[in-house]
């Protein structure tokens, strides 16, 4: 426990040490900011699915930039191999890594408040349990992507692959609801069910349903088992 709080704790300090941090979340506010006011007040409609509409869009490249040099950066710099002398366990190293960066998305979505905050002031017959589900799933969503640029930034020494991979696995999440209509049927049901969207769009209902959350855990574990797997693929080399 002690090397897990160790890690995460060093992790973070080194990401708000640099300017990449404060960067990425200027850009995430920014952009989501522009996205939900220049709708807001044209569709006069007291609700925040605008902003729950953008969020996922942003995510395709903020969280892929976020992760890319978790394990990338290490890998590059050789400490992987000083990393492993230590008495630090693998599980450890990657999920230590990955909370720290989902802390970091965490963060910029905390500011994307101010905008839940507006919709309290101006708005009427608010149904706020429904808006703090959406934040929740947004939230879960922002997880899930993070788990799988971790693991894209387990497979490489270099940072902009790691981006690109990471981006990858993540548009295809983020597409497999939106291109059913060329799935075949016999197999409809489970691409909808692997689609992100299908179960973002259930809970920012305000509807908490456990198979949600199983699948968003499930699919959280998976990524973080592979990056831990090829983690110890590589210290083995």
């Amino acid at each position: 426990m002690r090397n897990f709080k160790s890690i995460y704790a060093k992790e973070l300090a080194a990401c708000f040490k640099s300017p990449m941090a404060y960067i990425f979340l200027v850009t995430f506010v920014l952009l989501n900011g522009y996205f939900f006011t220049s709708t807001f007040f044209l569709i006069n409609q007291s609700d925040m699915r605008s902003l729950f509409g953008v969020i996922p869009m942003v995510y395709l490249f903020f969280c892929p930039a976020v992760t890319m040099g978790l394990i990338a950066r290490e890998n590059n710099m050789g400490t992987t191999e000083m990393i492993a002398t230590l008495p630090i366990r693998d599980h450890e190293f990657v999920i230590g890594k990955y909370l720290a960066a989902v802390t970091l998305i965490g963060a910029g979505l905390a500011f994307t408040f101010v905008h839940f905050f507006t919709l309290l002031a101006v708005g009427t017959n608010i149904d706020v349990g429904a808006n703090l589900c959406g934040y929740l799933g947004l939230l879960l969503v922002g997880a899930f992507y993070a788990s799988i640029g971790t693991f894209a930034s387990s497979l490489t020494d270099n940072q902009v692959v790691a981006f690109i991979i990471g981006a990858v696995g993540v548009l295809v999440f983020y597409l497999m609801d939106k291109l059913l209509i060329f799935v075949p049927t016999s197999i409809s049901a489970i691409v909808q069910y692997m689609a992100v969207d299908h179960h973002l769009s259930n809970i920012s209902r305000g509807v908490i349903d456990s198979r949600n959350l199983i699948y968003f855990g499930t699919m959280i574990w998976l990524f973080l088992t592979l990056s831990i797997r090829t983690v110890e693929m590589r210290k083995w080399r």
